[in-house]
Order: C-alpha cells, then sequence, then structure tokens
C-alpha cells in the first residue's frame, strides 16, 4: 500500500513536470556589487547598498575610515544615517554570512548632492539636406519647407543600463535624438541618431552612429541592452542599415550591398519626404565593452507591402518594438517586433556561439486573427501562465514563449499597459490597459484583463481616445494597485471601485520614501497620494525630462544602494550632462535589490520602447516583506 502511494506520488510529480518542463530552473541574472552610495545631508550622511537577490540571511558591517562603525543584521535594512558623517570620510561595506565576514565593497565618499552628475559627450548638430516636412495631426496639417536644410542639435533621450564591462556596476547608455527627429506619421528628414555608452565615473565606451539610412523618432529604434550569451557582460541589439557605424569605426553591410548609399526620399514631396522605405534592412548585436559589430543579418520581417501595416504611406510599417524574454526560462532571448496596428510580427532570437540564431518567429497578416492589430505603443514581459517560461503581453494579445499566441482580448491598439499582480486576490498576473480604437473605447476604453486568458475582469467607457493610463500601488487603504487614466473619470481600485474623482499624474511610479507604496513621478514633479489627491514632495530643480508631453525620465531603475529607484533627467541648463538622482530618506524594509526580479529586470530592458513605461515587481509588497518570493537565479563568473 506505501508502495502504490509512493508511486502514485511519483506519477503525479512526473506529470506536473511535464506540463511545468521549466519550473525549479534557476534564470540568469546579473552578478552585480555591492552598489554602495553615500550622500551628504541636512542629518549627517545617509549610506546605502545593494542586497542580491541570493543574499537571504546576510548580515552586513559598515566601516568607516578603516573602522567598524556599525553591525546591520540580516533582519535589517540596508541603509543607516551617520549623525556625524562629513564629505571627507569614506565607507566600506562588508557582507557577513554564517559569522565569516566577506570581501569589502569599492570605498566611497558622499555626494555633496542628491545626485551624480555624469558628464557626456554631446554630438554636435547638422544640417539635414533641403527637406520639407508635413505635419498630420494638425488640423489642418502643416507643411514646412526647409530649402537650405534644417538645422538640428541633441538632448539624451531614452537610456538603458546593464553591466557592460562585467564590473559588477552598470553603465548607462544613452540614445541622442536630434532636435527634428519625428513622429512615423510625419514626413521630414531627421539628423542621425547615435548610441553611447558611460561608465558611472563618465568614461564614455564607445558611440554607435546608426546613420542615414535609420530615421529618428520614438517608434524606429527599440535598442535591448542585457547579457545574452552568459558571458557575465552585456551586449546590445537594434536594428541597423547600411552605413551604420559601429563603436569602432566599422560601416555595417553585408554582401554586397553599399554602406554609403543613401536610401531616404530626399524628393521635395510633402507627403513621402524623409520616408526610408526602400533598402536593406538589419538587426545588429554590438559588444557591450566595445560597442564592435558581433553579427549582422538581415532584418524580419520585411517591409513588403506597405499597406499591409495600416496605411498607404509609410508610417505604420515602421512601429518597432522589442524585448528580452526568458523563452526557455534559463537564458534570455531577444524578441524583434513590427507592425501592431494591422499586420503583426514577432521574431525570437538566442545570441549562441556569436551568432544570432532565430528561435521562432510569430506572423498574423489576417484581419481578426492572431495578434492582427492587437499591438501596443509599448510591451511587457512575464510568466503569465505559470511553466516557468516567459510571455511577451503584446497590448490586447499575448504571445506564448513558443511564439504561438496565447490569447487576443479584441480591443485593438493602445497606448499605455501595466502588468503586474495587480490585484493581489488574484492568481497570477493582471493587464491594466487603455485604448484607442473606436471599436473599444465604446465598451472599454479602459479595462483590466486576467494576463493569463485575457478575461475582462472590469472596465469602462471613454468617448474618445484614451491616450494615457498609470497604475500603482498609491494607497495603503485599498489592498491592490490603484489605476487611473486620461478618459476614465476618477482613480479606481483593483476590483474598479472608483476610490476618488481627482487623478494624479499619469506618465511613471517609483519606490522613494521608503514605505511600500508607490510615488508619481509627473516630469520632474515627485507626488504622493493622501487617498484623495497628490501632494508633491520632491521637485528636481535644473532637470529635465525627456519625451516631450510624455514627461518621462532618462530611465528609472533600481541602479544602486538599496532597494529603492534612481532617476535619471538631463540637466535642463546643459544637455550634455545627466544627472542620476538618488533617495536620501531612511526606510525600515528590508528588500533585494530589484533587478533581481525578474519581471522588473526585463520591464528596464524594455523601458526605452515606444511609448515608455515605468517597471513593476513580479510580485505584490503592498502586504509587507515578510513572505515575499526570492529569485531562483545563478550569475555568470
Amino acid at each position: 500500500m506505501r508502495n502504490a502511494v509512493f508511486y502514485s506520488i511519483l506519477i503525479i510529480l512526473f506529470l506536473f513536470e511535464g506540463i511545468h518542463p521549466a519550473q525549479g530552473k534557476q534564470r540568469q541574472m546579473e552578478a552585480l556589487d555591492r552598489g554602495v552610495v553615500a550622500v551628504q545631508t541636512d542629518n549627517g550622511v545617509f549610506i546605502s547598498w545593494r542586497l542580491s537577490g541570493n543574499e537571504k540571511g546576510v548580515a552586513f558591517n559598515v566601516y568607516k575610515n578603516g573602522k567598524l562603525f556599525k553591525t546591520v543584521s540580516a533582519k535589517d535594512a540596508t541603509n543607516l544615517m551617520d549623525k556625524a558623517g562629513k564629505l571627507t570620510d569614506k565607507y566600506v561595506v562588508k557582507a557577513v554570512s554564517k559569522g565569516k565576514e566577506g570581501t569589502g565593497s569599492k570605498e566611497v565618499s558622499p555626494w555633496a548632492k542628491d545626485f551624480l552628475t555624469l558628464q557626456l559627450n554631446r554630438p554636435q548638430g547638422g544640417v539635414t539636406p533641403p527637406n520639407i516636412t508635413y505635419n498630420r495631426a494638425k488640423k489642418p496639417a502643416v507643411k514646412e519647407e526647409f530649402p537650405n536644410g534644417q538645422e538640428y542639435t541633441y538632448v539624451p533621450g531614452d537610456c538603458s543600463v546593464g553591466d557592460l564591462d562585467g564590473d559588477g556596476e552598470y553603465e548607462i547608455i544613452v540614445k541622442w535624438n536630434p532636435s527634428n527627429q519625428v513622429d512615423n506619421s510625419f514626413s521630414g528628414i531627421t539628423g542621425p541618431v547615435y548610441l553611447d555608452a558611460y561608465k558611472l565615473n563618465g568614461k564614455q565606451l564607445w558611440r554607435i552612429n546608426l546613420g542615414k539610412n535609420i530615421r529618428a523618432g520614438s517608434h524606429y529604434t527599440q535598442f535591448m541592452v542585457y547579457d545574452f550569451d552568459g558571458d557575465g557582460r552585456a551586449e546590445l541589439i537594434c536594428k541597423t542599415a547600411p552605413g551604420t557605424i559601429d563603436g569602432k569605426g566599422k560601416k555595417l553591410f553585408l554582401g554586397s550591398d553599399d554602406p554609403d548609399r543613401d536610401w531616404r526620399d530626399l524628393s521635395m514631396n510633402y507627403k513621402t519626404c524623409g520616408y526610408i522605405l526602400e533598402g536593406p534592412e538589419y538587426l545588429t548585436i554590438f559588444s557591450g565593452t566595445t560597442g564592435g559589430e558581433l553579427h549582422t543579418i538581415p532584418y524580419e520581417v520585411k517591409r513588403g507591402e506597405v499597406s499591409y501595416w495600416g496605411d498607404s504611406y509609410g508610417n505604420r510599417v515602421d512601429r518597432f518594438l522589442a524585448c528580452v524574454a526568458y523563452l526557455d526560462g534559463v537564458r534570455p532571448s531577444v524578441v524583434m517586433c513590427r507592425g501592431y496596428y494591422a499586420k503583426t510580427t514577432l521574431v525570437a532570437y538566442d545570441f549562441i556561439n556569436g551568432k544570432l540564431v532565430k528561435r521562432w518567429e510569430h506572423i498574423s497578416d489576417i484581419k481578426g486573427e492572431g495578434t492582427y492589430g492587437q499591438g501596443n505603443h509599448n510591451l511587457a514581459v512575464a510568466d503569465v501562465d505559470g511553466d516557468g517560461c516567459d510571455e511577451i503581453i503584446y497590448g490586447s494579445c499575448a504571445i506564448n514563449n513558443d511564439g504561438t499566441l496565447l490569447y487576443r482580448t479584441g480591443l485593438g491598439h493602445g497606448d499605455a499597459m501595466h502588468v503586474a499582480n495587480l490585484d493581489p486576490d488574484r492568481p497570477g498576473y493582471q493587464v491594466w490597459e487603455v485604448h484607442e480604437e473606436k471599436e473599444a473605447w465604446q465598451t472599454y476604453g479602459y479595462e483590466m484583463h486576467d494576463a493569463r486568458t485575457g478575461e475582462i475582469l472590469w472596465g469602462g467607457p471613454t468617448k474618445g481616445d484614451n491616450g494615457r493610463g498609470l497604475a500603482a500601488d498609491i494607497d495603503p487603504n485599498h489592498r491592490g494597485f490603484e489605476m487611473w487614466s486620461s478618459g476614465a473619470p476618477g482613480v479606481y481600485n483593483c476590483k474598479g471601485e472608483k476610490i476618488s474623482d481627482n487623478k494624479p499624474g499619469i506618465s511613471f511610479r517609483i519606490y522613494w520614501d521608503g514605505d511600500l507604496q508607490d510615488e508619481i513621478l509627473n516630469g520632474t514633479n515627485l507626488s504622493k497620494w493622501n487617498g484623495n489627491k497628490a501632494v508633491t514632495i520632491h521637485k528636481f530643480p535644473g532637470a529635465m525630462h525627456c519625451n516631450g508631453s510624455k514627461r518621462t525620465p532618462n530611465v528609472s531603475a533600481d541602479l544602486f544602494g538599496d532597494w529603492r529607484e534612481e532617476i535619471v533627467f538631463y540637466d535642463a541648463n546643459d544637455p550634455s550632462k545627466l544627472r542620476i538622482y538618488t533617495t536620501t530618506i531612511p526606510t525600515k524594509h528590508r528588500l533585494y535589490t530589484l533587478m533581481h526580479d525578474p519581471v522588473y529586470r526585463l520591464g528596464i530592458a524594455w523601458q526605452n520602447v515606444g511609448y515608455n513605461q515605468p517597471p513593476h515587481l513580479g510580485f505584490y509588497i503592498g502586504d509587507g516583506l515578510k513572505n515575499i518570493p526570492w529569485p531562483n537565479m545563478y550569475t555568470p563568473k
């Protein structure tokens, strides 16, 4: 009898493993250093450091000027205040595991302010060839001619982060936008796009010039920074073209392609000037250490007939998205996407033995079927079906880890989306999404649906295109996340109950003040929800957000220090500088670095994509941190 029970249990376990093949496997994550930061404040020196996702039960010794200053137990938060601290003091943090003290962190001195200034190498501006711009968005549409060319300058745009050289510290990758960048729906010639890499001490590692055959705008260049081959150093992947110049000064081309040929429409036809609808398209992976080309392949999927993508003049054919996903549950893959208004395509690659190797492709080109017309200006990645492998949430649809359709809601395109455990009373993840299509907003201009099945949980109609939406846990009086949007009449809790008629800003969320709720970041204003309205708690004088009316930071992420997030803006008076802001507010909560939570880390990778959205954790922390999941991870040497 006991043997029968034993074998029955084995059979059940076997079947369970068959359903969930990747569960229990370790994910490759970054080997990060201690990330110690110290900042001079009115109350002394605030010191903060990183707890890794594989350091459960680790205590710390903090040294000041070579002498033991304080011991922090394995239950205490990884920050403290040195009330007698001065700018001349030096701090080192050492982990203590099972009574044994480990190697010390880098020695740090306090910052004089709550931000680190990063001096950049700002590209010189230039002048385009003669051209004409046509702004279709204005009513009536506006034409502007530049018979002698159009001048342009540069400001830092979207950024990403990765450990490019394997030293355990993040580097920042900056996308330089020319001032004449355009939305795909507008004609006009733009300046080239540059991608720069900088260490936190300001050293420039490399510059990639995407060249004249890559247009500038938020929908064209989505760049993925991640360690794709598991060697401990991140690479960069993005769309390129003949004439792209890598970080070593080499022009890219394949076969007999001419790297100097200009594929732009240089005519003075106001409808088509500046578009690039002919010529080769590539996908390139670059070395994070040197910026040099590692491998280039033809870009899939090709343009084909422009009208298949949703218009006749070349706007929607060049709507790109991208993400990183653990499609096998262990190693990261890159997924490059084209189209979302009509024809929709996703292609997944692994980086193996120095080559980009296609894993799968998904193509939906029949109206009403698959992912056709269901994409957003952004995406998200999470294991929504619990099999240990990641799915891509593309808006009103989701793609399984094998490239097949998981579901479609049929509600069509939207501008904003958030994926998290929005309702902690429900298992798994939920999606908060706002919609643009008339067929959707008449019934669900905003809605929350189940991330695994697409089941609509609640929502409501809007009077038109609902262009903005945010989800964040801002109210401790309501368990779960709160949600609001530009087209909805108030703030809702995760059950769909309106809790306020007043709406805060609809841009980014951030962890800043030390409690377990989100703060609201709108441009350079940081606010706290008081139950009925948002109250400003911090401003960032002298800083400037990017992405125009979207009012987003260049990037927000847990870059160093404890689990609270850093905010990166550029200097409003000097666009050649970035400012990396960190909180100096003590917290009593102990949490490992957010970058070791896969959902959050992949959110940082896709944050620069399309209409930027903030990252979310893969688990709910509003109930406290006692029973949070710890990552099952390994770090490359």
